[in-house]
């Protein structure tokens, strides 16, 4: 049951390269959300009341509700096209997506270590390469935040990756990093739309000290 959760997150990765609506990558990152809940419900032996209900806060409440009403909320407020304007085609995108997924594939493989779950450190090291990628890619600042929360989540999974148990310290720590970095970005992605018509990372180079 974990392996489909994981390939079905791995398949969100494939379908973000391929998409064009900002709103299509903000219900992709609500999905993560909830596939990262089952994954981690599924994955860990023993869970503690406490632990359970701040995993649920943190991945169903932050990641798939909160942060994407947030996201919808930042493309309304600023009036951004719903077209994500990359770089590349989708079709290169696919492309470059799945060399990724490949190349870690081949990483993960090298590594002779029978304690090693690999198709946890597949995923894990395929969504923080994709998201490195997805923010390289995109011209519009917005999109550079969705592809910095794929990074976030890459980095839950290989947490799982090398443990049987998150600790509640490690839970907080992570989902306030999160909450931080997704304000921060928020509120400047808002004093960026109140300078700029548009919203491309092009205008960036227009801003002067």
């Amino acid at each position: 049951m974990i392996n489909i959760l994981l390939i079905t997150f791995l398949i969100t990765l494939f379908y973000v390269a391929i998409a064009n609506r900002l709103l299509t990558y903000v219900k992709v990152i609500a999905l993560q959300g909830v596939l990262l809940f089952a994954i981690v419900f599924i994955q860990l032996n023993e869970i503690n009341p406490l632990n359970l209900i701040l995993i649920l806060l943190e991945t169903i409440f932050f990641k798939s509700i909160a942060v994407p009403v947030f996201l919808a909320y930042v493309i309304k407020r600023n009036k951004i096209t719903r077209e994500a304007e990359p770089y590349v085609s989708n079709f290169m995108s696919l492309i470059i997506v799945t060399l990724i997924c490949v190349t870690t594939i081949l990483l993960v493989n090298s590594i002779k270590d029978k304690e090693l779950d690999k198709i946890f450190f597949v995923v894990a090291l395929s969504a923080l390469f994709t998201g490195v990628y997805f923010i390289i890619s995109r011209r519009k600042i917005i999109t550079h935040v969705m592809g910095y929360l794929i990074i976030e989540n890459g980095v839950f999974i290989l947490s799982l990756a090398v443990g049987s148990e998150m600790t509640m310290l490690v839970n907080i720590g992570i989902m306030l990093d999160i909450f931080v970095s997704v304000l921060v970005l928020g509120i400047f992605v808002n004093r960026i739309g109140d300078t700029f018509e548009a919203m491309n990372v092009d205008n960036l180079s227009n801003l002067k000290d």
